[in-house]
């Protein structure tokens, strides 16, 4: 990776690798940006420890600046690697569905033994919202929420309407955050439709989204 390039490391969510977010680093990767993928296991390491290796990696990739765009789970370590401390170098950030409220489909989850070890360790300071960092405010952060309930969730009663079928929509609003945007798509639809990366590429490059385009789709 040149020196001279804008770099962007994608994280992924709950139960997956980072192999799931190779279709949204193409299409970046067509766009101009050169990427990484972060992969880290979600359920036997807590958010906070994950950040760790996630903040090792931001602070020694050879670009004039990095990004990150990450997925679910992978926006609340994104926010214990921003308190940890990121690199003078580091640009903006997307967040895709990640529920910074907490998460109503894993406090759902985890009043049962059966769910409490499905999820494991992502519970501890991340997806039940307990002791999560606050965002650094002078880090640009976009949100991107989905309105499409397709998922879990709809197996669940009482995840809050809209959602994207495993996230509610008011749970992906935080305080600090530069910009935030509701898209047609369901969770898993967040790192697929073509409506999202131009969401993407446009915060990553300018700060923003493109809120008078997104009323069209």
């Amino acid at each position: 990776m040149a020196a001279d390039v804008e770099a962007v490391v994608l994280v992924h969510g709950l139960f997956m690798r980072g192999a799931v977010m190779l279709p949204l680093a193409v299409q970046l990767e067509l766009a101009g940006f050169e990427t990484r993928l972060f992969s880290y296991p979600t359920r036997a390491r807590s958010p906070a420890e994950n950040a760790v290796a996630l903040r090792r990696l931001l602070c020694n990739i050879p670009a004039w600046r990095v990004h990150v765009v990450a997925h679910s789970l992978g926006g609340l370590v994104l926010r214990h690697a921003a308190a940890q401390g990121l690199p003078g170098r580091f640009g903006r950030a997307v967040t895709l569905g990640t529920p910074h409220r907490a998460s109503a489909t894993a406090r759902l989850l985890a009043r049962f033994p059966a769910g409490r070890r499905l999820l494991k360790r992502s519970l501890e300071r991340g997806l039940l919202g307990d002791d999560l960092p606050p965002w650094p405010p002078a880090l640009p952060l976009g949100s991107i929420a989905g309105m499409l309930p397709v998922g879990l969730g709809r197996l669940l009663p009482g995840l809050p309407q809209p959602n994207d079928g495993t996230v509610a929509v008011e749970e992906t609003r935080l305080p600090g955050m530069t910009d935030h945007i509701v898209l047609p798509v369901s969770h898993t639809g967040l790192l697929l439709r073509p409506a999202v990366v131009a969401q993407v590429e446009s915060f990553l490059r300018h700060g923003r989204f493109q809120h008078a385009a997104a009323v069209k789709w």
